[in-house]
């Protein structure tokens, strides 16, 4: 983002939205919209409608930061927009947007990068519904969203397969069950951050990110430093073979007993949770990066061709 004038630069703060994740991204945008008036930005926060288009026109911002979730607002159909209007803005662009929300695309790009992943496939909820698709465990969520909305885990005890909910979009991804420790590395630029382990009393799902007290995170984790540094080596692999700009964090799961064999690469996430449990700001504060520091660094990345 070019600054031009003695006056503070206009940052258009993207959230809401209209996903499945809109409160974290109120809650992410508000955190960041605060955080970037106190590292003295003129700070517009526009709640992602069909007038979107007309508002950043009216607005004029030098550069948006998407504070977006979801569908919409991470697939790259609003970096598209933005692209469109010439409006510099953070974090990835279209297509490593579109990919990373795409689970099993994303997956064989992994393959292809030589990331270890878990089998998945892609199944009809009705095939899902009559009848185990794969030997459990496994797991069953939306191909397309995040924060582990609609996750389904399918244990070895379970009565016959699951029924999932009426919200389920009508195709939806199952893949084999990960056993293991939670851990995930940010990336900010070119640089891997630290290792978190998240830990929780069970299913790391959308309560345990979001809640306060859901989870508890220990950064940087407590494991051994071959799969410390493995974290940060395929997560920033992860990123590049996506084509990821700005931050972004990537999620694991660790098997102990397989020592490095059990590492597995779950997703990425191009644009993780600002909220005040959110990973990638307690890793760059770790990393001695404030969060009012990391939000003027997303800003001052902004860029249109990304």
């Amino acid at each position: 983002m070019g600054q031009s004038s003695r006056t503070p630069p206009k940052v258009a703060v993207l959230l809401g939205g209209p996903s499945a994740e809109r409160e974290v991204s109120l809650s992410s945008g508000h955190a960041c919209a605060a955080a970037l008036r106190d590292e003295g930005f003129d700070v517009v926060e526009v709640d992602a409608g069909p007038d979107l288009v007309a508002r950043l026109q009216d607005i004029k911002p030098d550069a948006v930061l998407n504070c977006l979730h979801g569908r919409w607002g991470e697939d790259g159909c609003v970096q598209g927009l933005l692209e469109w209007l010439g409006v510099p803005y953070s974090h990835s662009g279209v297509l490593a947007s579109a990919l990373a929300m795409d689970k099993q695309r994303s997956k064989d790009v992994f393959r292809s990068a030589g990331l270890p992943v878990v089998d998945s496939i892609i199944c009809t909820k009705a095939e899902v519904m009559a009848d185990h698709v794969m030997a459990p465990p496994y797991v069953v969520k939306p191909n397309n969203e995040g924060s582990s909305v609609g996750v389904y885990l399918v244990g070895l005890d379970n009565n016959g397969p699951p029924q999932l909910s009426d919200t389920m979009p009508a195709e939806v991804m199952v893949e084999t069950f990960a056993p293991g420790r939670e851990l995930t590395t940010s990336v900010m630029g070119d640089r891997a951050l630290t290792v978190t382990d998240i830990l929780t009393t069970g299913w790391y799902d959308y309560d345990a990110k979001y809640k306060p007290g859901g989870s508890t995170h220990v950064v940087p984790a407590d494991v051994p430093q071959e799969i410390f540094d493995l974290c940060l080596e395929y997560a920033l692999r992860a990123h590049k073979a996506l084509g990821c700009r700005g931050i972004s964090r990537t999620d694991f799961r660790w098997d102990e007993a397989r020592g490095v064999d059990g590492l597995i690469l779950l997703e990425t996430n191009t644009q993780p949770g600002m909220t005040p449990t959110s990973l990638s700001p307690e890793q760059a504060e770790k990393t001695g990066m404030s969060f009012g520091k990391l939000c003027r660094w997303m800003v001052e990345d902004a860029s249109c061709d990304r």
